[in-house]
C-alpha cells in the first residue's frame, strides 16, 4: 500500500472517530499496529491530521464563532462567558500536557494500553448513563466556572491513548450536570485550542526531521488532514442527532467489543 493511500485511510479513521467518544488516537494506534504500519513513523502524522477534523468544526459552527467574535468586540456578557469557559477548561491540559509530555509520548506506541482503555472507558460511559442525572445547563456561556474547570481536569484523562478526549469531556460534562447536546458542543469547541496546542508542539519538536524529509512527509500529512476534514463534516452533525435520540450507550458497547477484540489480537 502506498504511503498516500495509507495517509488517506488513516484520515478516514481520524475523521470518523475524532468527535465520537471512542478515541481517535486509540483507533489510529490500533490501525497502525493491526495493519502492520510503522507506529513510530506515523506518530506525528496521527497528531497533526487532527487539525483537519478540527477545521470541520470551524466550518460547521462558523455562525457561532462569528457571533462570539462580534460579541467580544462589544464585550457582551454571553460572548465573554463563552470564551472564559473554553479557556478555563483548556488550561489544565496545558499544565498537565507540558509536565507529562514525555510520558504521554511513551504511551502512544502501546496498543495494549489502548485496548484496555477502550474497555474501561466503555464501562465508565455505561455508569455515567445509568447514574448521572439529566443535565439542566443549556448553552456553553451558561456553564458555571467550576463545571468548566472540572471538565478541563477530566479532559486530562484523555492523554492516555484509548480514553478519548471527546468521551472524557462530553461524559464529564454530563456527569457534572450539563445537558447532552451542550456537553457535546462544548467538547467540539474545546477541541480547537487543545488540538491546536498539541499539533503545534508536535510540529515544533519534529521540525528538523520534517525539514530533512524524515518520517511522514508534508504531502502525506496534507492528504490525511483533508480526508479527515471531509469525513468529520458528516460525522459531527450525525453524532449530535444520534446522542439526542439514543444517548451514549451504543458507543460504550462499541468500545467494549472493539477493545476486547483488539486484546485478543494483541495477546495471541
Amino acid at each position: 500500500m502506498s504511503d498516500l493511500l495509507t495517509a488517506a485511510l488513516l484520515g478516514v479513521v481520524e475523521g470518523v472517530t475524532e468527535f465520537l467518544p471512542v478515541s481517535s488516537t486509540g483507533h489510529l494506534i490500533l490501525a497502525t499496529r493491526l495493519l502492520g504500519y510503522d507506529a513510530a513513523r506515523w506518530a506525528l502524522f496521527n497528531v497533526v491530521i487532527q487539525l483537519g477534523a478540527i477545521a470541520a468544526v470551524v466550518v460547521l459552527y462558523w455562525r457561532t464563532f462569528w457571533t462570539v467574535a462580534a460579541g467580544l468586540l462589544r464585550w457582551q456578557d454571553g460572548a465573554v462567558r463563552f470564551v472564559r469557559n473554553l479557556l478555563i477548561a483548556f488550561l489544565p491540559a496545558v499544565v498537565v500536557g507540558l509536565a507529562l509530555h514525555k510520558k504521554v509520548e511513551a504511551l502512544l506506541g502501546n496498543a495494549t494500553v489502548v485496548a484496555v482503555a477502550l474497555i474501561v472507558g466503555g464501562v465508565a460511559i455505561l455508569l455515567v448513563e445509568r447514574f448521572a442525572r439529566p443535565g439542566e445547563t443549556r448553552g456553553i456561556a451558561d456553564i458555571p466556572v467550576g463545571t468548566a474547570a472540572g471538565i478541563g481536569v477530566i479532559q486530562c484523562l484523555s492523554m492516555v491513548p484509548g480514553v478519548s478526549r471527546s468521551g472524557a469531556t462530553i461524559l464529564g460534562g454530563v456527569a457534572l450536570g450539563v445537558e447532552r447536546r451542550t456537553a457535546a458542543e462544548f467538547s467540539f469547541f474545546l477541541a480547537i485550542p487543545t488540538m491546536l496546542g498539541a499539533s503545534t508542539l508536535e510540529l515544533w519538536q519534529n521540525r528538523h526531521a520534517l525539514a530533512a524529509g524524515q518520517g511522514v512527509s508534508w504531502p502525506e500529512i496534507g492528504v490525511g488532514a483533508i480526508v479527515a476534514f471531509v469525513v468529520a463534516l458528516g460525522v459531527v452533525k450525525g453524532f449530535v442527532a444520534l446522542v439526542g435520540r439514543h444517548g451514549f450507550a451504543p458507543f460504550a458497547w462499541y468500545r467494549i467489543v472493539a477493545g476486547g477484540l483488539a486484546l485478543v489480537f494483541l495477546l495471541k
